[in-house]
């Protein structure tokens, strides 16, 4: 995705910054080299849950938060929590940074929830409580949940170990009869011996393809129909789940999910995590190395307004990040990282897809991969696209304008613009695209991925995004051959966008330099770091929380570190140095240590000093 002036006026769309410096699993620890795993020391990690010591080291929203006053009673002892309760229009927070040691088996959190409203309805909830591990929300009660004493909750938290979160609950109260949540004997326990290895380097699940059918309604916002998934483990250590990622659910609420996943077959499903982004599918049997196996599911989708990768610009609807993919799980364990609109958090393994996509016969609907169209029902055309060995696969559907043409080097380009689109823009965006495509394939391998359809709007608040075969840009030269660059690096080079965003972000903007005959010269004079834990190499957990400074570091100096590295290593030798590790791992995935290494074996000069003060760690 490339950062342009529209993501500045587009900021308001942004959510508040990740509380915690780490969310999920999948820490930068996943671009280096595997260390065994940590033994597991069985611990209690929550201080002072019962708030019986004072209110350290909680933090509250104000003192009468943590509280022994009358009207309430504690489970224990004397102290507890409550919030709100006041009858009005309210908001108290609790919250506490904590620590899951690694190794366990399991990591449970309890608490003991007493709630009592005033509220006499009994189908809606105007008064809520949420508890949230970092950005994750965990469970929210209401109103609708008063009960006469407390119960205890009890809420599987295993996929924290090893990471520093912050555990918080938040009390909304809306303008009248009150609601008190009431909190005590807080813990977060950890059991199990020592826990099995997360498994061995290898990305499982493996060689995954994926076949979909949907149907849209006359607008092209809404799709339903149904998906499977066939995928092996490539891994020794069997598989007995797995987890789809749903990161369009971003873009709604646990209770009015935009995508809907039901009538699992080959698996069962849990309950959504992660905000609802990931369903875990448990196996019926544990999935050997080597072994296949296919899941299947309905899915409907339906696309919220506003011009963004996933939402609708009036009558022309963008579908990015739709189709759920299957999580990759390596050393590090599962890949369940939230979904941030600041960047990317997507991180998938190359795969093939073939989707039919059943609409009116008014919309054009260009998509990932190589599109045939087919007559179908009365009014209705059927789109069926066919990709291999992308990431992801999106799609738009509306009543777009299109032009054609064919580069030099002979890929398809196709591009579709909105109304308002001028044809001078539009056919200045072919011309870029048609150029864009050939500059980054002389430099780094053939395109591989047949036609390459531009899908351009000048409403898109975040500038451009970046699918297979399939990009959606404002009218801006810079802005679509970055995009374009983008079909390398993460689409056939990948990268943990969420943990290593400058692998694609700032090798692309590198790449669009040299397409647009940018030498970088002195760019590396202007770096002014805002503090010593800002890093290139930063993941987006840091750059969420600290959202300013995204672009300007991983962009900017991104880009400029890669033309310092040119030039302390020559411009023919940071040539074959991009191709070789382009080529060496083409439809694989790229880290930061593998590219250091490669970087490092390309001269004999020792770069350690090069990467300590262009601040890349990995």
């Amino acid at each position: 995705m490339r950062s342009t002036p529209h993501k500045v006026l587009g900021a308001g769309a942004l959510t508040v910054a990740v509380v915690a410096a780490l969310v999920l699993p999948g820490t930068p620890a996943a671009a280096r080299p595997a260390a065994a795993p940590a033994a597991c020391t069985p611990t209690q990690v929550v201080g002072n849950g019962g708030f019986e010591n004072g209110t350290s080291p909680w933090s509250a929203s104000s003192s009468t938060v943590i509280t022994s006053r009358f009207g309430q009673t504690a489970h224990n002892g004397s102290s507890y929590a409550w919030l709100d309760g006041v009858g009005g229009t309210h908001t108290d927070t609790l919250s506490q940074s904590v620590t899951v040691p690694a190794g366990c088996d399991t990591a449970t959190l309890t608490f003991w929830l007493h709630i009592d409203t005033d509220e006499t309805t009994s189908s809606v909830a105007y008064d809520k409580l949420t508890a949230k591990i970092g950005s994750t929300t965990l469970a929210t009660y209401s109103n609708l949940d008063d009960n006469t004493g407390y119960v205890q909750k009890s809420i599987d938290v295993s996929a924290y170990a090893g990471q520093s979160v912050t555990l918080s609950f938040t009390g909304t109260e809306d303008s009248s009869l009150q609601t008190s949540f009431v909190l005590d004997d807080i813990a977060l326990n950890t059991s199990g011996g020592s826990a099995p290895p997360p498994g061995d380097s290898t990305r499982t699940p493996a060689s995954p393809s994926y076949t979909a059918n949907l149907s849209s309604d006359t607008s092209g916002t809404v799709w339903t129909g149904h998906e499977s998934a066939t995928f092996s483990n490539a891994s020794a250590t069997a598989l007995t789940e797995v987890y789809l990622r749903l990161w369009d659910n971003y873009h709604g609420t646990c209770d009015a999910m935009p995508i809907r996943v039901t009538n699992v077959t080959g698996g069962t499903a849990g309950a959504p995590s992660v905000d609802c982004t990931a369903l875990k599918i448990a196996l019926p049997a544990p999935l050997a190395q080597g072994q296949s196996t296919t899941i299947g599911f309905d899915l409907g989708i339906t696309v919220p307004s506003g011009a963004d990768r996933f939402g609708h610009d009036g009558a022309y609807s963008f579908i990015g990040n739709a189709l759920p993919v299957l999580a990759v799980r390596d050393s590090a364990g599962w890949h369940l990282d939230p979904y941030t609109d600041n960047g990317e958090s997507f991180y998938s393994l190359a795969a093939d897809f073939k989707v039919t996509l059943d609409h009116p016969s008014g919309l054009l609907v260009p998509a990932t991969g190589t599109s045939t169209d087919t007559p179908g029902s009365s009014g209705r055309t059927v789109t069926t696209a066919t990709a291999s060995k992308v990431r992801d696969f999106a799609w738009a559907a509306g009543p777009f304008a299109k032009i054609s043409g064919t580069s030099a080097a002979g890929v398809a380009v196709n591009v579709y613009s909105v109304s308002g689109i001028s044809s001078a823009s539009a056919q200045s965006m072919l011309s870029t695209a048609k150029s864009a495509v050939d500059a980054h394939a002389a430099r780094f391998g053939a395109y591989p991925y047949g036609e390459l359809d531009a899908v351009i709007d000048n409403n898109y608040w975040f500038g451009g995004m970046e699918y297979p075969g399939f990009v959606l840009d404002v009218v801006s030269t810079t802005a679509l051959t970055h995009e374009i660059g983008h079909q390398w690096w993460y689409g056939i080079v990948g990268d943990d966008e969420y943990n290593s965003p400058w692998l694609d972000e700032a090798f692309t903007d590198y790449a669009t330099d040299l397409a647009l005959g940018k030498t970088g010269a002195n760019c590396w004079s202007s770096v002014s770091w805002a503090s010593s834990a800002e890093k290139i190499s930063n993941s987006m957990a840091y750059w969420d929380a600290h959202s300013s400074r995204y672009s300007t570091v991983v962009y900017g100096y991104g880009k400029c570190a890669l033309h310092d590295l040119r030039r302390a290593l020559g411009d023919t030798a940071m040539s074959k140095l991009l191709k070789d590790y382009a080529t060496a791992h083409w439809y694989g995935v790229s880290t930061t240590a593998e590219f250091k290494s490669a970087a490092q074996a390309a001269t004999s000069t020792d770069l350690t000093s090069f990467w300590t003060q262009h601040r890349i760690d990995g």
